[in-house]
């Protein structure tokens, strides 16, 4: 389904997460498909099932996922935008750290527009 980065500093069962949330924005996960068992990720992605368990119970705590005894986990039906919002929490978080520590917001929107393809490395937009 996707890989982990191991050498990540952010947790597996976060970037699971992460991952999962991805995919329902960008259509690969549709409402109510069924995910993989915590096993089958588990093995696939070779990470221990505790952690992908972890994965889905806070995708469940925040109402991406449901769970049916007996049958697995499925993809909630969901507001795009509140998905949005949840998947924007953490580039907010990090924004907020970055202008904190002095970076200015110019070089965040030029970062952005590097990141999406939009300029070549060191073009600057003044």
């Amino acid at each position: 389904m996707f890989s982990i980065d191991l050498t990540s500093r952010v947790p597996i069962y976060e970037q699971i997460c992460e991952k999962i949330i991805e995919f329902i924005i960008n259509g690969t996960l549709t409402e109510h498909e069924q995910l993989p068992s915590v096993r089958n990720l588990a093995k696939s992605t070779g990470v221990n099932p505790n952690t992908v368990a972890k994965a889905y119970q806070e995708l469940e705590r925040k109402g991406i996922i449901y769970f049916v005894l007996g049958r697995g986990s499925f993809i909630a039906e969901l507001d795009k935008s509140e998905l949005n919002n949840t998947a924007l929490a953490d580039f907010d978080l990090s924004v907020k750290k970055a202008l904190e520590k002095g970076i200015s917001a110019d070089l965040l929107k030029n970062r952005i527009d590097f990141i999406k393809g939009g300029t070549k490395k060191g073009e600057r937009h003044d």
